[in-house]
């Protein structure tokens, strides 16, 4: 998140269903996305003046369109569909927000799998994980599994989440439906808690992605949970964790995005000591974050492994310091 960017924030023009507006997003661009994040919207063309845009400036509440919005037993849903022709990087994006502060949790571009957010980053894993299936742990509408399907011909994912309302609505909106039938044998859905996810043969990998009102479940700052989770793995196995940062804006202002993040850190060491590691995303340390298990793979064998576009992302981890 780019500090002192000025946003202009205005209400969508029906009646929202919370005191608080849908945002747009102000995620930094470059493939450093965090999420959740806000979605603003700035003013409308005839009050903006014309410049080059990126992820952090607001899109026009002309140029975004509502196609789905209500609230379920978890959740305020609302899918939002930006115009291709507007000259933002969420141009041609779908998106699903899920709570009252309006912080995405899914993304997805018609025509293109990359997402231009830490989503790519949960791509990078599955060349570092043995054999076996990966789980995704809040599967929203499905941006990761759909990424790394495609990316990966021999990658079987069995995802989870809470909330039904999400799964129905990422098969209506996010063709999640069409990747079901497209990966019969690959991919595998569950409704439930996602804390609770096993197979008889453990995981390869984990990724794990859970937010609830707009912070990080509160679990995870318990180091029994990640005790769990760990015991989840197979031999050499790793677990890859949005762990959110000061970008995140919770429905509850006492959960603080940066100090929520540090506290699942800290959990986390606990139970990985020196094998844990950090990716800083935005263009401060805080902004936000995704942390990586086990010992640091070879850096040349881990990039050889993946496509240009994820490359970068190699070179960011750094060992969490505390």
């Amino acid at each position: 998140m780019i500090p002192h960017q000025i946003q202009i924030p205005i209400p969508i023009p029906i009646q929202p269903l919370v005191p608080c507006p849908i945002q747009i997003s102000r995620l930094p661009f470059h493939r450093t996305t965090p999420k959740p994040s806000n979605f603003r919207l700035s003013p409308p063309k005839s009050q903006s003046t014309h410049q080059t845009k990126t992820q952090d400036d607001g899109v026009p509440a002309d140029d975004v369109k509502i196609i789905a919005k209500f609230r379920s037993r978890y959740n305020y849903i609302r899918v939002l569909e930006v115009s291709k022709k507007v000259d933002h990087p969420f141009a041609g994006a779908r998106l699903l927000l899920l709570d009252g502060p309006g912080n995405i949790h899914s993304i997805s571009y018609l025509f293109r799998s990359l997402t231009n957010t830490y989503f790519d980053a949960f791509a990078t894993l599955p060349p570092i994980l043995p054999p076996g299936p990966i789980g995704i742990l809040g599967f929203g509408a499905g941006s990761a599994a759909r990424l790394i399907l495609d990316l990966y011909p021999e990658a079987v994912i069995h995802g989870w989440e809470l909330d039904p309302s999400v799964i129905k609505v990422a098969r209506e909106f996010f063709a999640l439906e069409k990747l079901e039938k497209s990966y019969p044998d690959r991919l595998f859905v569950y409704v439930g808690n996602a804390l609770k996810a096993s197979l008889k043969d453990g995981f390869s990998g984990i990724l794990v992605d859970l937010f609830s009102k707009g912070s990080l479940l509160s679990e995870l700052e318990d180091p029994n949970t990640w005790e769990k989770l760990r015991q989840c793995l197979r031999k050499g196995g790793r677990i890859m964790v949005n762990v959110g940062g000061s970008c995140v804006e919770a429905e509850d202002s006492r959960r603080d995005g940066k100090v929520v993040m540090e506290a699942t850190l800290k959990a986390m060491h606990k139970v990985f000591g020196k094998k844990l590691y950090v990716l800083s995303l935005g263009n401060r340390k805080d902004d936000s974050s995704i942390a990586l298990t086990g010992e640091l793979p070879d850096l040349d064998d881990w990039k050889r492994a993946l496509p240009r576009s994820l490359k970068f992302y190699v070179n960011m981890w750094v060992p969490y310091s505390g």
